[in-house]
Order: C-alpha cells, then sequence, then structure tokens
C-alpha cells in the first residue's frame, strides 16, 4: 500500500503536464472515442482492434491506454504522489471498470492490457472506489453512447 505523503510542486508539475498531454488534439480525439464511444461487448472486438493496428481506432485504443499506464507506473515507481494522481484523475479508472469484464480474455493475446492500472487499483483503496463507482454507471454511459450512436445521422 502507498504512503500517505503530502505532495510535492514536482508532483504537482508532473499532474499538469500530465493534463498538458491529454489536451494534445490526437489525445483528445482519441480519448473521446474511447471514453465515449467505444463499449465493447467481447474480448474479441478489444483484441481485433489492437491487432488491426492500421486503423484510427487501434491507434486510438493504444494511446489512450498506453497513456494511462505510463501514468500510473509514475505514481508505481514513486515518481507522482499517489494520493494527488488519485485526486486529479478519473478516466483510468472509468477505462479500467469499461474494460475489467473483459480482461483476463484480453490478457491472453495482450498480458500487459492495462497492467499498470490495475495495480494502483488492487494497492490503493481510494482508486478501488472510484473503480467501483464507475462500474454501477457503465450500463447507462453504454446506452447513452448507444442512444447518441442510433439518433446521429452520421452512422
Amino acid at each position: 500500500m502507498f504512503e500517505s505523503t503530502l505532495a510535492t510542486a514536482q508532483d504537482a508539475e508532473l499532474i499538469l503536464k500530465l493534463y498538458k498531454l491529454r489536451t494534445e488534439s490526437t489525445m483528445r480525439e482519441a480519448r473521446k472515442w474511447v471514453v465515449c464511444e467505444f463499449f465493447p461487448d467481447t474480448p474479441e472486438q478489444v483484441t481485433a482492434l489492437q491487432s488491426n493496428i492500421s486503423t484510427t481506432e487501434s491507434a486510438w485504443l493504444r494511446q489512450v491506454c498506453s497513456y494511462w499506464d505510463m501514468a500510473a507506473a509514475f505514481v508505481l515507481h514513486g515518481a507522482l504522489n499517489a494520493e494527488l494522481f488519485l485526486d486529479c484523475n478519473t478516466e483510468p479508472f472509468f477505462l479500467y471498470a469499461k474494460f475489467q469484464p473483459l480482461l483476463p480474455e484480453i490478457r491472453k493475446k495482450s498480458p500487459r492490457f492495462f497492467v499498470k492500472v490495475e495495480q494502483i487499483i488492487a494497492e490503493y483503496p481510494a482508486a478501488q472506489a472510484q473503480v467501483d463507482l464507475m462500474t454501477q454507471g457503465m450500463p447507462s454511459r453504454k446506452a447513452a453512447a448507444q442512444a447518441e450512436k442510433d439518433s446521429s445521422p452520421y452512422r
């Protein structure tokens, strides 16, 4: 379990740098798709997308998931204060809640998929609490995304 320590100015600077990376236009578009539009029902939908690296959506999925695993690794290796990271981020826990039911099968083909985020969740109760909340709301988020897709004139 992580020790409770006060964050430093260096931690705050790293959080701001991570935030700035999230606002880059390609990353913003990737995050929008992965968070708001991609709700896989089967592990095969994820692994097929990962394998088809020539598609934009594959690049987006890999970019967003590797970004959050990298950020989680900063916490796990002591480069970033865990409590500050948890206070400033919910997206990795939302994504974990989205992929969690599919993880055992996804990891048969991609063993390291979202493992650093999972390690934070396992080691830090506040992270697990976020995942629990996100899991409860996932069905309504998925239904809303599907309704928006169904009503779009561009589908």
